[in-house]
């Protein structure tokens, strides 16, 4: 019988409040120093800090380690675990870790397939899936019990999330397959950076449609656009990514010198639009190496002073 008791993000949104969360990419070395500096910048105006695991395929400081150093310093983390690198029992070990140190928010991931990394040669694992993945997490944490039917004798304390694209093709399974996520126990979802707000908000219909947003907390995600190469690359070389026309054109139209200011304001314009769409429970900033802007951000966007909780 689980004995959950709400983490920090999840106490937010059961409150029925905007969250707000972001992410740190640990570094390809051992310093703490390149994950502590970071998450100082972000930590005022953020509910809780994703901690990407090897994303893209590229070796650097482990997930949970980096989660270890945040919540050391008083903050809210939240671990990305992708099932490319683990077997079922890696996976379970390091939920145990994670819960240990008082780590309550994880996110189940399928991983960047390894080709596209550091290490291509490097053997993928692919044990389980990301959806086995959360039902993983939540027969430890509601049955205590580990996959193979012993008893957990503390079992983990976990919020329980995943990713969704709601831009990849075919477009007409993404709302059945948040359903299915749904169906496997997962609470919140961080979704792929938003660019499309119309096809977005076909998206929350259609899952509005199917009564998907009362079952769980859907973050919508944003990452602001440096540069009119940038928003080029991410329409033309980053797949399940959606950037219209439009936004490159705004961002082309814009003196070289002026680019990232803009590209601020259509994060931040785009983040004042979403908050009127019904079932956008929150929103996951992805400011990729440009940390010291998610304060300006969260700020403009009318979303700062986030609430202090007990």
């Amino acid at each position: 019988m689980s004995t959950k008791t709400p983490s920090k993000l999840e106490k937010i949104l059961l409150q029925g409040l905007h969250a707000v969360t972001s992410e740190v990419g640990p570094p390809r070395g051992s310093d703490p120093e390149a994950i502590t500096k970071k998450a100082e910048l972000i930590k005022d105006h953020v509910d809780a800090i994703n901690i990407t695991d090897n994303q893209t395929s590229v070796t650097r400081l482990c997930s949970l380690a980096a989660c270890i150093h945040l919540k050391l310093m008083g903050l809210e983390p939240v671990l990305q675990m992708v099932v490319r690198d683990r077997n079922r029992i890696a996976l379970q070990s390091d939920i145990l870790g994670a819960a240990s140190f008082g780590i309550n928010n994880i996110l189940c991931l399928s991983g960047d397939h390894q080709i596209f990394g550091d290490n291509p040669q490097g053997q993928n694992v692919f044990d389980i899936d990301s959806m086995q993945l959360i039902q993983l997490v939540r027969r430890m944490r509601d049955e205590g019990k580990f996959l193979g039917g012993d008893e957990i004798k503390k079992p983990p304390n976990m919020f329980v999330g995943a990713a969704a694209n709601p831009f990849a093709d075919p477009f007409e399974i993404r709302v059945p397959r948040l359903a299915k996520k749904i169906a496997a126990g997962v609470e919140f979802i961080q979704t792929q950076c938003i660019y499309n707000l119309d096809k977005f908000e076909l998206w929350m219909k259609d899952a509005r449609d199917r009564g998907l947003h009362e079952k769980v907390h859907i973050l919508a995600g944003v990452t602001p656009l440096k540069s009119a190469g940038m928003a080029k690359y991410m329409k033309n070389r980053v797949p399940g990514m959606d950037v219209p026309d439009d936004v490159v054109k705004r961002m082309s139209d814009t003196p070289k010198e002026k680019q990232a200011e803009e590209g601020i304001k259509i994060c931040i314009e785009s983040i004042q639009r979403l908050k009127e769409v019904e079932g956008v429970r929150g929103f996951h900033i992805m400011a990729i190496e440009w940390e010291e802007k998610v304060a300006e951000i969260v700020e403009q966007a009318g979303l700062h002073p986030r609430p202090e909780l007990d």
